[in-house]
């Protein structure tokens, strides 16, 4: 198979069947064998209802339904460990993102030899709320990640079948899967301008929350893909550096001491400091074993319930 699209949603019933056809237009008019990977992300409305009725259409299409909402990097893990395509493509499904753009995204990576390629949504439809605060995180992630994208969070992007096998994606770090290839050994990465169109149904699912949580997400990742296999070469070090300033102010006041006998080293603040310094290393270091221990018996982070899934043999 050379395409699997991914589409996470969440209350998409009215862009369904549109997104769906236009898929199927798109694949038929370019001769490409592909399936439809829909997960819906606990919809409130009939956007399950509405992904049965397509199956009946088109048997291209596979589907899971959470019990409940938790997040698009739920669903785009889930949906990673369904698909078989050698090119994986990921949309939103509200119809802002253009599958007129997936012949384009294939020939990059099939014959171009992209590991991913990000789309760049250059032209954008979104209220300045949306748009300069974006703007300022993409900056702030181009920075810290060493990585050349304007835009991390574009949802339409394409990977080779080998990125989305191998990355695990959690929290709010759909954002960061770019970051997430990176540290998994994925460096062949682009970026393309993709049409960006205006929402035609349903509301936005922005919000404010979501910069914050990206933002500690970004933090988490940066060190988890510095430290996460090594976690004691952090802790330690910094122990280590506490430690030993603690253990030198004390054997320097001990030294003063012994000089001078009317030298009162409780009286002093760098007496404290130097106690303080001392267990705070201490602290460290039994924080970096810990971390040892738990990052070589972590259980798995990305278990989700899944009330339904149809398609693909399933009934």
């Amino acid at each position: 198979m050379q395409i699997s699209f991914v589409i996470p949603l969440f209350n998409e019933e009215e862009s369904l069947p549109e997104l769906e056809a236009w898929i199927r237009r798109v694949m038929e008019a370019n001769g490409f064998s592909y399936e439809i990977v829909f997960v819906d992300d606990g919809s409130t409305d009939r956007s399950w209802q509405v992904i049965e009725q397509l199956l009946v259409q088109n048997p291209k299409i596979r589907a899971i339904k959470f019990r409940r909402n938790y997040g698009k990097s739920a669903a785009l893990n889930s949906g990673f460990q369904l698909v078989s395509g050698d090119v994986v493509i990921t949309l939103d499904a509200d119809l802002q993102d253009s599958p007129d753009e997936a012949p384009e995204l294939y020939r990059m990576i099939a014959e171009e030899g992209w590991d991913l390629v990000s789309g760049w949504k250059k032209m954008r439809y979104d209220p300045i709320t949306k748009t300069v605060p974006s703007k300022f995180f993409n900056a702030i992630t181009r920075r810290i990640s060493k990585i050349s994208l304007h835009d991390f969070n574009c949802g339409l992007k394409a990977y080779k079948r080998e990125v989305v096998k191998t990355i695990e994606i959690y929290g709010e770090m759909h954002r960061y899967i770019p970051l997430l290839a990176k540290w998994a050994g994925f460096t062949k990465i682009t970026e393309k301008v993709v049409e960006h169109r205006p929402r035609k149904f349903g509301v936005t699912k922005f919000g404010w929350e979501r910069f914050v949580n990206g933002f500690l997400d970004l933090l988490s990742i940066t060190f988890v893909g510095k430290f996460g296999k090594r976690p004691m070469h952090f802790f330690g070090s910094m122990g280590t550096l506490s430690f030993f300033a603690g253990f030198v102010i004390l054997v320097y006041l001990s030294i003063a001491k012994l000089i001078y006998s009317e030298y009162g080293i409780a009286e002093r603040p760098l007496f404290f400091f130097g106690i303080l310094a001392i267990i705070i290393g201490t602290q460290l270091f039994v924080t970096g074993f810990l971390a040892e221990l738990v990052a070589r018996n972590a259980p798995q982070r990305n278990a989700y319930v899944v009330e339904k899934e149809i398609g693909g043999g399933k009934e």
